[in-house]
């Protein structure tokens, strides 16, 4: 089965950085987007960064500048630099990869358990 397992979640001071990576294990025919979004309490889930096999992003507009998406093909990883945090970033932070499996002619939606990231004033 496919998993996503996320890290580098954590407390960090208005103005700090972290960075989330999340491995994606399992049999992989590929990749196509990979990206995250995160969900604040009291407000519903949102798309925060996004990227394409062929390298088109997507950011969402309170996050641009700040934030940069990556990822490896290859090892099947995604990574969010999150710099110039704001307390407003708070919320939980979770992997999302679309995602054709071995022996499937489909892609699936697959979803990390999510990382709470807690930015500090």
């Amino acid at each position: 089965q496919v998993q996503l397992v996320e890290s580098g979640g954590g407390l960090v001071q208005a103005g700090g950085s972290l960075r989330l990576s999340c491995a994606v294990s399992g049999s992989i025919f590929s990749a196509n987007a990979m990206g995250w979004y995160r969900q604040a309490p009291g407000k519903q889930r949102e798309l925060v960064a996004a990227m394409s096999s062929g390298g088109t992003t997507n950011y969402a507009d309170s996050v641009k500048g700040r934030f940069t998406i990556s990822r490896d093909n290859a090892k099947n990883t995604v990574s969010l630099q999150m710099n110039s945090l704001k307390p407003e970033d708070t919320a939980v932070y979770y992997c999302n990869a679309e995602i054709r499996r071995l022996g499937a002619s489909w892609i699936d939606s697959y979803w990390g358990q999510g990382t709470q990231v807690t930015v500090s004033s």
